[in-house]
């Protein structure tokens, strides 16, 4: 067995690295997830060596994410002072040499929160926090519900045998975040392909016909097209809300100025827009599939849910818990620092691995058991410290509306083929959900 050496001279197998390192590792989640059980119970922070990467201190445990995520000025997303000099997205270092080649020796391909370090982080992040809270969502309430009711009666106008995935999830969470962002409705499509694009690529499935998908360095290729082709669509939303503001998200964040009175960089708008317009339906219409998922598994509990829909809340965040969507971000340590033991040195780089946190055994009992019945749920779906999603409280409510539009209607889900995943190690879920349908 070829071992990897780690930081305390014990070994990690190089099946397990390289099953939780590689995209093509979390295409099998069964194996993906005894990996990380194998780490959490054996080298919860080993630093690990996989052939094309930078070394990589994976980070398993529910507590260490939670410190490394509340200390930005040590654990840095962007490369602290050296602004640009780390990437929070792990790419291999053939798509990182790309990236710096592209952009002048920097790696800040989006100015979106994820590559941002307080102080620019806070600054950038308040042009719309206040916009996310839920006091204002529930303006949004009425929207949102009208959208989950023409999504479900089209479900069910549909057909009981479809692909819960392709035909059903990425529509609803898709049509809501454009609905607020001030999207018209016939660029939807666009959206979605642009979207597939960004977190496919490392998908074979999603591979773009101008990326030479064979090169080390095709998914940096092809997620520095995709948010070129982003960034020439969102440049005309711009200057339209410049324009002609009007009571939407993209009006916010268009007409935005900093402490000189002068609108931010067009840069940050687009890291708004491309933020938004991606993660904010691709890990809702990611947790939406899974949850359908595992009610298949638990008619139990879809029964439970139908007859108490108080309930719904639980079985949100359960299902956040067990699919969390967002993966991993990466940190880099500005400074040397212990953890667990283990010395992490300035210059190291880390990779948080979210949904190993959320089957951590000393948070969660019997925790690859699907449970609403978790009080509290300790799930960390959505991050923890200053880079938690700030999108969090929409993607909750979606989820909930749309779940009190369907299960009245939803007598039962079997799965009639072979689910498919992703293959991504960033953020995704299920690309394929054959199922039945049995309607109430």
């Amino acid at each position: 067995m070829t071992t990897v050496e780690s930081a305390d001279t014990a070994t990690v197998p190089d099946e397990i690295a390289r099953q939780i390192v590689l995209p093509q590792g979390h295409s099998d989640d069964a194996k993906l997830y005894e990996a990380y059980r194998w780490l959490r119970e054996n080298q919860p922070l080993p630093q690990v060596s996989v052939d094309g990467y930078d070394p990589l201190w994976l980070v398993t445990k529910h507590a260490d994410l939670m410190e490394i995520e509340r200390q930005p000025a040590i654990f840095s997303a962007g490369g602290g002072e050296e602004k640009g000099s780390h990437n929070p997205i792990l790419q291999n270092q053939a798509g990182d040499a790309f990236t710096k080649q592209l952009l002048g020796g920097s790696l800040r391909i989006l100015d979106a929160l994820p590559y941002l370090d307080p102080p620019e982080h806070t600054t950038i992040k308040d042009v719309a926090f206040d916009w996310f809270r839920p006091a204002n969502l529930k303006k949004w309430s009425d929207r949102i519900r009208e959208i989950a009711k023409g999504s479900v009666e089209r479900l069910v106008a549909g057909g009981a045998d479809l692909d819960a995935v392709q035909e059903f999830a990425v529509f609803f969470p898709l049509h809501v975040i454009n609905t607020l962002f001030g999207v018209p409705e016939e660029d939807e499509p666009r959206m979605m392909s642009l979207t597939q694009d960004l977190f496919g690529v490392a998908d074979p499935d999603a591979m773009r016909a101008d990326v030479e998908a064979l090169s080390p360095d095709a998914a940096a290729q092809q997620w520095a097209a995709a948010i070129a082709d982003f960034y020439a669509y969102f440049d005309t939303l711009i200057e339209s809300r410049r324009a002609e503001p009007l009571d939407d998200l993209a009006t916010l964040i268009a007409v935005a100025k900093d402490e000189t009175g002068e609108y931010f960089p067009k840069m940050f708008a687009y890291g708004w827009f491309v933020a938004i317009a991606t993660a904010g339906h691709d890990t809702t219409a990611s947790t939406l599939a899974g949850c359908l998922h595992y009610l298949a598994a638990r008619p139990d509990i879809l029964g439970r849910v139908k007859n108490d829909p108080s309930l719904i809340p639980d079985l949100v965040n359960e299902a956040l818990r067990m699919v969390s969507p967002v993966k991993h971000f990466t940190r880099v340590a500005l400074q040397d620092y212990e953890l667990r033991g283990q010395q992490i040195k300035a210059g190291d780089r880390l990779m948080l691995l979210f949904q190993s946190g959320n089957r951590d055994a000393d948070v969660f009992d019997n925790p690859d058991t699907f449970d609403i019945d978790r009080r509290p749920n300790k799930q960390i779906a959505f991050g923890y410290g200053p880079h938690m999603c700030i999108g969090q409280h929409l993607a909750k409510l979606e989820m909930k509306i749309m779940l009190e539009e369907l299960l009245p209607r939803l007598a039962r889900v079997e799965v009639t083929g072979t689910p498919k995943l992703i293959q991504t190690n960033f953020v995704g879920g299920l690309r394929h959900l054959p199922v039945h349908l049995t309607f109430s």
